[in-house]
């Protein structure tokens, strides 16, 4: 009969440390990437003379972030890939992660695309869409006929 070989001990304890570990340093923002929820929670909030748009991105940077004003739709978007490497003397693992995301908003008529601005703070991106004072005025309805 042959005799399977055991494991090393302290191999496994370290093996094991290591997932402890990653699972307990992962940011908020890394498990929900971890998990395949890329999408971030938004807040828009309507003010007197601009629109906020709150972002929550926990554990980004604000180089990750693209944001861009086009014939009335603003996009929301970001890129991140992270890439680690551990080597010893009896395993070397090497992971990599990607995750992106892209949101697009269709803006009301009343804004001035060309003052949009936006800012990175404590995990929140908010972009500030400046309305104009010049609110159109609402389309009346009109009935359709049917022929």
């Amino acid at each position: 009969m042959k005799t399977a070989k055991r494991r090393d001990l302290p191999t496994l304890v370290g093996e094991w440390q290591d997932w402890l570990e990653d699972f307990i340093n992962t940011s908020p923002a890394g498990f929900l990437q971890k998990v395949g929820m890329n999408t971030p929670a938004v807040n828009i909030r309507e003010e007197d003379s601009n629109y906020l748009i709150e972002v929550a991105a926990p554990g980004m940077e604000k180089g990750d972030f693209s944001v861009k004003v086009d014939r009335g739709v603003l996009t929301i978007s970001s890129e991140k890939k992270e890439e680690r490497e551990t080597k010893d003397d009896k395993y070397h693992r090497k992971e990599f992660s990607y995750s992106a995301f892209s949101r697009s908003f269709t803006l009301p008529d009343d804004v001035e695309e060309d003052k949009v601005s936006a800012k990175y703070d404590k995990g929140v991106l908010t972009v500030t869409v400046a309305r104009s004072k010049a609110v159109p005025p609402a389309a009346s309805g009109r009935k359709i006929e049917i022929s």
